[in-house]
């Protein structure tokens, strides 16, 4: 019987592809098919422009069409009118993916978001809606392509979560609780539906968007913020897009039912910025 060192040697040892053989490239996405929700705009939309950048066939939705279409490497994202919070409306995108690319291999459940609102007026018939949008909508969407992953080589579902969910959130009761719930929805359904199927949360930090003014203020305001994260700086669509790329990868293969942290190392505790002792101060 093999002792375990031995054992751990064949595991770590590559296979022999011959000279004439070099690897495959794992972000490849040639052939497969991914649904963007809420992909006309924002981050949504550069991981679609991404995606089709390495190959994939891209289907979008949203209410609206998007302004100009979404595309890249000579692709163009089908776009699919679709009210996310509508059961049947996600169950049509996902039958439109599969006639046009007869499969769903990625579905990434971005549509979301939530105007301020005071906690102590708010209605409840708001925050219905914002529960619905930000976390109700992700567990019927992926209702909505199980049936198509399961019958195909499986697939990889993406929660878009946000730093909301983590921390407080003041005007946003029902975001970040939506958001947190996203989580435990990742994790639940990693556990019934892998091993064909992978769920991964990405919980984004602070990201510069057409709508960042609206939060963060003027560039001074935006560089404020930028200064409270270890990175220094806030992220870009552009940043989300790549992370979300490599984990619906085979570089992700190992990995479901966890939370992924986008975020330039979160944010800087704010006692830091205050404290005079030597043992807490922070370098730039």
């Amino acid at each position: 019987m093999p002792g375990a060192a031995s054992i751990v040697a064949a595991i770590m040892t590559p296979p022999s592809k011959g000279p004439s053989s070099p690897a495959p490239n794992p972000l490849d996405f040639t052939g497969k098919c991914v649904i963007v929700t809420g992909g006309t705009k924002g981050i949504g939309r550069v991981m679609a422009t991404t995606f089709m950048e390495y190959g994939a066939d891209v289907v979008i939705c949203a209410r609206n069409p998007p302004a100009e279409p979404v595309t890249a490497a000579g692709k163009t994202a089908a776009f699919v009118a679709c009210d996310v919070r509508d059961a049947e409306q996600c169950k049509a995108v996902a039958q439109a993916a599969v006639d046009q690319h007869g499969r769903i291999d990625v579905l990434i459940n971005n549509a979301g978001g939530a105007p301020p609102a005071d906690s102590a007026t708010v209605s409840p018939r708001f925050n219905e809606r914002v529960v619905q949008l930000n976390l109700l909508a992700a567990m019927s969407f992926s209702q909505a392509v199980y049936p198509a992953m399961m019958a195909g080589e499986g697939g990889l579902i993406i929660n878009i979560s946000s730093i909301s969910g983590e921390r407080a959130n003041p005007k946003g009761i029902a975001y970040g609780a939506a958001k947190a719930g996203l989580v435990n929805l990742a994790r639940t359904l990693a556990v019934e539906w892998g091993p064909k199927i992978r769920v991964l949360t990405v919980t984004v930090g602070l990201i510069i968007t057409e709508e960042a003014h609206l939060y963060y203020g003027d560039e001074a305001g935006m560089q404020a913020v930028a200064d409270t994260i270890p990175l220094r700086r806030m992220g870009t669509p552009e940043d989300i897009a790549d992370a979300v790329l490599m984990l619906c990868s085979p570089l992700a293969r190992w990995m479901t039912a966890t939370n992924v942290h986008v975020d330039g190392g979160g944010e800087i505790p704010s006692y830091l910025s205050v404290s005079t002792g030597d043992v807490t101060r922070v370098g730039n």
